[in-house]
Parts: C-alpha cells; sequence; structure tokens
C-alpha cells in the first residue's frame, strides 16, 4: 500500500466516520499524512500537526484568510504550504485521496502516483455547499484513478462518471458496538432517565428530522428521547425542547457504545429531504452490531441495504406504532432478529473495506507502467489547474 495524503473537508477530531475508519486502518501499513481544512489565524501560515497513531498525521493549516475550507482565495497560500509539507513523501510514491472536490486545485502541489476520490456524501446537497462544488466534482471524477462512494445510491449516480468506480457502503467496527448489547455497560449519565429510552448519535444538522423528534416527544411524554452528536449548521433555537428530549452532546468515540447499551431502540431521525437523498448512515449498522431493534425513516440506502432488519416508518405515528412494537417484542422475535443482525455486521467490516481498497489501489499502480506513471507525474499538475479555473 502506498503511503496516502489525504485532503479532507472533515477534522480528524469530529465525529469519528469514514475517514477515520479507514485511515486508521490504511495506517497500519503505510503512512497516512491527513490534511484538514485551514482555520484562521492572523499569524504566519504554517500548519498545526498531531500524531494520533504511529503512521498518521494530521495537518491543520492555519492562514490569515478568513474565507472557510478549501476555498479559492486560500489556494495561493495552502498550495506552497502543502508542498514543502509532503516534501519527503515525494522521494517515494504516493497517492492522493480525496474527500472533498473543493481540494482539487492543491494537486498542483503533489505528485501523486494514484488520485482516488472517496465520495462519501453528495455534497453539493448539503446546507452552504459552495457554488463551484458540483463542476470541481466532475473535473474529479474525469482525471481520478478510482472512485469509490460511501452507499448504493452515490454508487448510482457516479458510475456513469468513471469507469472504476466503486460502491463501498458504510461498515462497522463490531467489536466496539458489541459492548452496546450488554446494559450493564450503559453510561452512568442515563441513569437518572426512566425507561423506555430511546437514542439517536450522529451529527444533528439539517439532515435530522426536528419536526419527528417533536412529534414523538409530545405524543409519548413518558419515553425518554436521548440525542448524542454535535450540532452544525443549524440553530440551536430549532431544536425541540421538552423534559423527556435529552441532549448530551458530542461523545467520544469510544464512549458511544455505553450509550447504546443504555437505550432500549435505536432511532434513524432523517429528514426526507436533498441532503438524505445519497446517505448511507454508518450508524445502522452500529446499532446493530449492539443488537438493538431500530427504527428507521425511509432513507433509500437504509431501506435497499437494511429493510429486512430495521423497521421502516414514513410518519409520526408509523414511528411511534413501530417503536412500541419492537418495544414488546417477544422473546423469539428477538433471537431472531439478534440472529439476522449479527450475520449482516459479520459481512461488513471496516478491516474488510480497507482491504479490498488495497487490492484495488495496488491493481491501479500495477496497471500503470513506469513510463505512464512518469508522463502523467510530469503533466497532472497543470491538468489539474486548468480544470480547477475552468470549474470556478
Amino acid at each position: 500500500m502506498p503511503p496516502l495524503v489525504v485532503l479532507s473537508h472533515l477534522r480528524w477530531d469530529f465525529v469519528f466516520q469514514r475517514p477515520q475508519h479507514l485511515m486508521t486502518r490504511f495506517a497500519q501499513t503505510t503512512t497516512v499524512w491527513f490534511v484538514e481544512e485551514p482555520v484562521y489565524d492572523p499569524g504566519e501560515p504554517h500548519f498545526e500537526v498531531s500524531q494520533p497513531l504511529p503512521n498518521l498525521r494530521v495537518l491543520k493549516p492555519h492562514t490569515p484568510i478568513e474565507a472557510k475550507g478549501f476555498s479559492d482565495v486560500q489556494l495561493a497560500v495552502l498550495t506552497p504550504m502543502l508542498k514543502a509539507a509532503v516534501a519527503d513523501l515525494a522521494k517515494g510514491a504516493y497517492c492522493a485521496w480525496l474527500y472533498t472536490p473543493m481540494a482539487l486545485p492543491l494537486l498542483d502541489a503533489l505528485t501523486p502516483q494514484l488520485v482516488i476520490y472517496d465520495c462519501m456524501d453528495e455534497l453539493s446537497a448539503f446546507s452552504q455547499a459552495p457554488i463551484q462544488l458540483q463542476l470541481r466534482e466532475r473535473a474529479l471524477i474525469k482525471h481520478a484513478d478510482l472512485v469509490f462512494t460511501g452507499g448504493p445510491s452515490l454508487y448510482k449516480a457516479k458510475r456513469s462518471q468513471h469507469p472504476s468506480t466503486h460502491c463501498f457502503p458504510s461498515a462497522v467496527d463490531a467489536k466496539h458496538f458489541a459492548r452496546g448489547a450488554d446494559p450493564a455497560n450503559a453510561a452512568s449519565i442515563l441513569a437518572p432517565l426512566p425507561h423506555p429510552r430511546f437514542g439517536f448519535f450522529g451529527v444533528v444538522d439539517e439532515r435530522f428530522d426536528v419536526e419527528l423528534l417533536a412529534a414523538l416527544a409530545a405524543a409519548r411524554p413518558q419515553w425518554q428521547i436521548c440525542i448524542v452528536g454535535p450540532v452544525v449548521k443549524i440553530d440551536e433555537s430549532v431544536l425541540p425542547r421538552r423534559p423527556n428530549i435529552h441532549y448530551f452532546g458530542q461523545q467520544p468515540y469510544s464512549e458511544l457504545p455505553s450509550f447504546i447499551a443504555g437505550w432500549d431502540v435505536c432511532l434513524l431521525l432523517f429528514a426526507l429531504n436533498e441532503a438524505t437523498r445519497f446517505i448511507s448512515p454508518t450508524k445502522t449498522l452500529e446499532y446493530m452490531a449492539a443488537e438493538h431493534p431500530v427504527v428507521s425513516t425511509p432513507v433509500t440506502d437504509v431501506v435497499d441495504l437494511y429493510g429486512d432488519l430495521v423497521t421502516i416508518a414514513s410518519s409520526a405515528d408509523e414511528f411511534i406504532a413501530a417503536a412500541e412494537r419492537l418495544l414488546n417484542e417477544s422473546t423469539d422475535q428477538r433471537i431472531l432478529r439478534i440472529a439476522a443482525m449479527r450475520r449482516r455486521v459479520e459481512s461488513l467490516s471496516w478491516d474488510g473495506t480497507a482491504r479490498k481498497m488495497e487490492l484495488l489501489i495496488a491493481e491501479a499502480v500495477a496497471a500503470k507502467s513506469d513510463s505512464a506513471a512518469a508522463s502523467g507525474k510530469a503533466g497532472r499538475g497543470a491538468v489539474f489547474g486548468k480544470l480547477a479555473d475552468e470549474a470556478g
């Protein structure tokens, strides 16, 4: 596995999800440089470097530019910074791995052996998405060597754009979340709350169905509903406030199983809008690894991948009825559900996903002759710069 230079719109210390799962596994056998979006700092431009794992460095750029993200006005500062930072990697072959098309122009600072686009979300559908994002994504897909997608919906949307597009839905660390199956492991902070308890963990943003949450809490005041995760891109004032709704904010990944252990039913409270059209929630399998019953709104990938194991509900009334059935499932029903969940979870590990990706990368590297690779290195930076300019 060649070293990786990863350009990400997500911060390493944000919610532990797909980038962190994959890069911690790749870092077991290769070097990973994880480059985040810049933060404003009126001083001299520099990288704040941390090292969560021996082979993994996180580079957070500090620049005197207030524009957010990998915006165009940041490029003149970021490009030479990145080029200097990865100079020691340039002595050998490495791959560039992008999570956001907005980082495309930064490839001018690199000489990658391969370019990999891991499309984990349809970012253009999210709130506050840059206007150039769609055009820049088309440019990135056109010149990437490999395209990975985070679920079947995204795969169907992207596969016609690149001949080497591969679907890798969200996976799970089953051993980590298995602790959530034992109520004895429940987080102590939940102890004052009576049962039944319902829970959701994840980012609370424009994808979260605040109206559904409000309706559930109002209809069943005896239900305790726990929301674990950071609130971003929406005003906290829109969140419903009732005595039976409990917001716990972002919690460490290590503590998530203890929250599940204290819940009776897990929830996927997603609104149905443009931002959720292509999502493939990682938490679905994590709930299942904890052997808990799950109720979800009809998100396409949840229905297609897990509709036989997750109860789907399209309205507040359906959600309430489904949750009540699950609270009252028989012993036989519970045994059958857990057995089916275990089989599905065993087949979808992050370790397995990482190995499959590594094989595809190795095949792509092998398919390039030395002369083709040298030619690509010579011309690639200028090509990406031109494409980024054209894409706005």
